[in-house]
């Protein structure tokens, strides 16, 4: 039986191009979500099936759709690929934070963390995140292994964005990543978070959902597949 790798994006763009890049596809609707179905050729000859889905935003989507995921198709790793605002004034728009850390940035861990996996903060696996690193040496994108925070606002300002390195010290910021580690912790799911810088977290709202995000969402979902490759 082949094995199972889950791919989660919050938004179309996230996904597009790992659902298109698989093979021999079926889309299924369950739970709120299109999941989409297929196969992937992996450098060492081996076919992996990969089931990716869009989320939404936010953490309660990316958390319900993580368990689902898990209960439904029982992968061996999850991954999380999409955009986030940075806070890390050593890097760019369209570079990248692997999440080594992420935390919760409106959240009082010290009561979430009597339950399990009973930690107050989350990690990526060692080992995507190394099949990560390789990927993106090869690509040629400049990264880091980094702290990402996660919350369920959208972040923008000056104000905001030094409240949030104050208080978890982050390198970008986002809306899911740590609920999809937080879910696959309690299910003793590896999981790794992607993330490519799609703005300073300097820009409204109301102007941002109006960007082409594609570009950078392409440069995370091209990641992805990099290491589908290597698994």
């Amino acid at each position: 039986m082949a094995r199972t790798i889950a791919v989660i994006g919050a938004l179309d763009e996230e996904v597009a191009l790992i659902a298109q890049s698989l093979r021999d596809t079926d889309t299924t609707h369950a739970a709120g979500l299109d999941i989409v179905s297929g196969s992937y050729a992996a450098k060492s000859g081996e076919t992996l099936k990969v089931v990716a889905t869009v989320a939404g935003m936010g953490t309660v989507n990316a958390a319900a759709t993580t368990q689902h995921l898990i209960d439904a198709y029982r992968p061996e790793a999850v991954v999380f690929s999409g955009i986030a605002g940075n806070l890390n004034r050593h890097l760019h728009i369209n570079d990248v934070v692997l999440g080594g850390t992420l935390r919760y940035l409106d959240s009082d861990m010290r009561l979430i963390a009597q339950s399990a996996p009973k930690t107050e903060e989350f990690h990526s696996d060692p080992h995507l995140i190394e099949l990560a690193d390789e990927a993106l040496d090869e690509m040629g994108i400049t990264h880091i292994t980094g702290i990402i925070a996660t919350g369920n606002y959208f972040v923008e300002g000056d104000e905001n964005v030094n409240r949030v390195i104050v208080a978890t010290g982050a390198d970008a910021v986002e809306m899911e990543g740590a609920a999809v580690v937080h879910v696959a912790a309690r299910n003793e799911v590896p999981a790794l978070v992607i993330r490519a810088l799609s703005d300073n977290a300097d820009t409204e709202y109301e102007t941002f959902k109006d960007f082409d995000i594609s570009e950078y969402a392409d440069t995370a979902a091209r990641l992805v597949i990099n290491i589908l490759g290597r698994m």
